[in-house]
């Protein structure tokens, strides 16, 4: 296969959304659907309690959130898809903003009971900041819920985007009976059913049709007419181009449980969505069809499988074609490295593939080599841009209830923050660990992983910091004065870079009006800049 037909193959996007929206069940029912797998995992009663397939982490099965992005591939209708499913909680938005980095479209989930709530809008300005085309999905429709039009002037007021509804549903809560698709001009009826898509499915292609009547009701059908003649009215006529120019974002409804209105979005979504872009780097812009492979890491996951201690980046290809056993430049470390197995994803699942062509996420496993954000090629001299990092918002310091497991401590923390879900700082003397996240929860998932995975018995203690800065001078003479005065506040990153604690906001600008010629800055960003 050439690489021109591979790269129109591939549709590689991420589901974002609030918490509890639906998202990761959406997830699995587009695998369900897809055929990659056979029964959903989301069946949740008093007698039995399966896990999400992609959520595959064990605390991510006790608390019932995802916590880290899931990779799963399978094919669809002669297209090769590739499902981001990502953290929708507010505590693990960078790991859902790096993954943005790596997709070519996204699909919004919405519930259609709250509505666009703060994780929504927050998710949405990166995708208008980045120009990715939004498909939206409004979740729930077999609960009550606000009115379908009221919800189409949400979206377009909260996130700043027009609308063009695709599908449309028939009645809501216990009236739900299905969707009719505008695209494709026909109706689809379900029977309920969580675990396996239903044969039930009946078709009609004119909305005239009085058969309407006898399926769904003689009010239903009229209250139906009447809507798909106001949206025609309101709305204009769905533009592909104005979709992957990320201006309008298709709506679908439907309820992901269900399976009410899944197989439409998947089928418009394979119709529609965009095939791999290209990506920015320092020297050019590459696009996907390069003959010479390139890509990026993203996100880097340490023990995916807990029994082999493995430690996986998963890379995006952008360019060329990644082949298995064949040496690649890591640019940052200016050295050539060759991967003998690298892997596919079914969220754990894993399997060694021999290529892999722009759009496509492969896993290569990682003896420490990989940072977020690093570059491969065949040999050009270049790096991606654009991979956020963040400023840390609340500080704990980690505590070693055994010292028995330092070794176990050191190893598991180290390896964490590697992930990027933190950062960790080092104080002198005795070695404290300072670690630093956007949000509390972060914690709770770091303590369960470093005693559940790596067997060290610890635990966090709050310390009252403001800010966490990094400082680069060409002054050494004001540095060595500003680290004498302030010793007890510095601390060192993974990378050894000088860090200054500050405990407010106050003391913050202090130090900025007494020592000029230091710059302190806010993220780790500016390695990149000087790597």
């Amino acid at each position: 296969m050439k690489n021109q037909e591979a790269i129109e193959k591939r549709r590689t996007f991420g589901i974002i959304s609030h918490p509890d929206a639906g998202k990761t069940t959406l997830t699995e029912k587009l695998l369900l659907f897809g055929g990659a797998i056979q029964t959903a995992g989301a069946v949740k009663n008093n007698k039995i309690k399966k896990s999400a397939t992609s959520d595959f982490m064990e605390i991510e099965k006790q608390r019932g959130i995802s916590v880290a992005t899931s990779v799963m591939a399978f094919e669809y209708n002669g297209k090769q898809i590739n499902i981001l499913d990502t953290p929708g909680h507010k505590d693990f938005a960078e790991d859902t903003f790096r993954t943005l980095t790596a997709v070519d479209s996204v699909i919004l989930v919405i519930d259609c009971a709250n509505g666009v709530e703060e994780q929504t809008r927050k998710l949405m300005e990166v995708c208008r900041m980045r120009k990715t085309p939004v498909i939206i999905f409004i979740n729930k429709m077999d609960r009550d819920g606000k009115d379908p039009f009221e919800l189409l002037d949400e979206l377009e007021q909260s996130l700043d985007i027009h609308v063009r509804p695709l599908t449309w549903p028939i009645g809501m809560g216990d009236r739900f009976q299905g969707v009719y698709n505008i695209y494709q001009k026909s109706l689809n009826l379900f029977s309920a059913n969580k675990t396996k898509i239903s044969d039930d499915v009946v078709s009609i292609s004119d909305i005239n049709d009085l058969a309407l009547n006898e399926i769904v009701g003689e009010k239903p059908a009229e209250e139906l007419r009447e809507e798909l003649e106001t949206i025609e009215g309101v709305y204009d006529a769905f533009s592909r181009d104005a979709y992957l120019a990320g201006d309008v974002a298709p709506v679908f409804f439907g309820s992901a449980v269900n399976n009410f209105g899944v197989k439409e979005l998947l089928d418009t979504f394979c119709e529609v969505s965009p095939s791999p872009r290209g990506r920015e780097t320092d020297k050019r812009m590459v696009e996907p069809g390069d003959d010479q492979f390139s890509g990026f890491v993203f996100k880097i996951h340490a023990n995916l499988d807990p029994k082999h201690r493995d430690r996986i980046a998963f890379l995006r290809v952008v360019s060329g074609k990644f082949e298995r056993n064949t040496f690649y430049q890591h640019v940052r470390l200016a050295k050539k490295l060759k991967f003998p197995n690298p892997t596919s994803f079914m969220a754990q699942d894993k399997s060694v593939i021999d290529e892999a062509f722009p759009g496509d996420v492969v896993g290569l496993y990682d003896t420490g080599n990989f940072k977020i954000g690093d570059t491969l090629t065949g040999g050009e001299v270049m790096m991606y841009k654009g991979i956020p990092s963040f400023s840390p918002e609340i500080f704990q310091e980690l505590e070693n209830l055994d010292p028995l497991k330092s070794k176990q401590l050191e190893k598991g923390i180290r390896q964490l923050i590697d992930e990027g879900v933190a950062q960790l700082f080092v104080q002198q003397p005795g070695n404290r660990k300072i670690v630093g996240t956007v949000g509390q929860l972060q914690f709770e998932v770091i303590n369960y992983r470093l005693i559940h995975e790596y067997g060290a018995n610890c635990r966090f203690v709050p310390r009252n910091y403001f800010k966490a800065c990094w400082i680069t001078t060409d002054n050494n003479e004001q540095l060595q004065s500003f680290m004498r005065a302030k010793s007890n506040y510095l601390a060192t990153d993974k990378d050894d870079n000088i860090v200054f604690l500050a405990e407010t906001p106050f003391l913050l600008q202090m130090a900025e009006q007494d020592y000029p010629e230091l710059v302190f800055h806010k993220t780790s960003e500016f390695k990149l800049e000087l790597s």
